[in-house]
């Protein structure tokens, strides 16, 4: 299985000048090392505002590197008198070939729920975009061993969506889905868990969605929250942690390019 290294760039950089050059930066790093990074899949995720502009970029570059969006469209699969929302159809349309889903940001400002996370399932599924779930616990609900319980309860999203989405295919849930647990209480906070601790977490993640369906045994299932080139070979070491979900060290090329040069190897 290949791995993942997905840069959420969050609302950064501030400035289209500052996007054509990290964009330009990392098209050339993976360019230069492109046989490293064939054991890789590397996936970069900009605002919204810049998808266009890193879409045209990377069309020219063939492919080296995937594009995603942060977010999708609740409401409808394809257009509507829905202001300030994007589509699965117009991000498809854009190049864009993965949408992230339940962010710990979205959830806790915007209150999405399960009930939102299983529309937007539907509609990508509608068009053919990939899903990248992410599920984590606070620090409160990790202070109280609530952890399980929690992602359980985030994952049954997945389990809803199947049930209801009978024309899913099994090429669809085998090659469109990943799922990025992130920690709230490590997101930019420096707090790292143990490399056990995570495989431990990511052992019950892939025992969760197998109970789902067979197909789901071998969705990847990536680890985000405070990733850095330091930690990056120790997480890449464990055969249950299939890639990462990178937000801080995804805007500097040579820190990111690093971290995915860990799970190439």
């Amino acid at each position: 299985m290949k791995s993942w290294v997905v840069g959420n760039w969050k609302l950064n950089p501030a400035s289209v000048k500052e996007v054509q050059a990290l964009v330009d930066n990392l098209v050339d790093g993976v360019s230069a090392q492109s046989d490293i990074f064939q054991a890789c899949h590397i996936v970069i995720a900009p605002c919204v505002l810049h998808v266009s502009q890193v879409s045209d970029i990377l069309e020219r570059k063939q492919g080296l590197i995937q594009l995603a969006c942060q977010d999708v469209s609740a409401l409808t699969a394809t257009s509507g008198a829905y202001t300030g929302d994007i589509s699965a159809q117009q991000l498809r349309d854009s190049g864009v070939e993965w949408a992230i889903i339940g962010h710990s940001e979205r959830r806790q400002y915007c209150h999405e729920d399960n009930t939102a996370l299983l529309n937007k399932m539907n509609h990508c599924a509608d068009q053919d975009l990939g899903v990248i779930l992410c599920i984590g616990e606070s620090e409160a609900e990790y202070e109280a061993d609530r952890t399980t319980q929690v992602l359980a309860d985030q994952l049954s999203v997945v389990e809803d969506f199947l049930q209801q989405s009978n024309k899913v295919s099994a090429d669809y849930l085998s090659n469109k889905l990943l799922i990025a647990y992130e920690p709230v209480w490590a997101i930019g906070t420096g707090k790292v868990p143990s490399v056990q601790d995570v495989t431990n977490v990511h052992k019950f993640i892939r025992e969760r969605l197998q109970s789902f369906d067979s197909t789901l045994a071998t969705t990847p299932v990536l680890y985000g929250g405070s990733v850095k080139p330091e930690n990056a070979k120790d997480f890449a070491a464990s055969e249950l942690i299939n890639g990462v979900l990178v937000g801080g060290a995804a805007l500097k090329a040579d820190s990111f390019l690093d971290i995915a040069k860990a799970f190439s190897k």
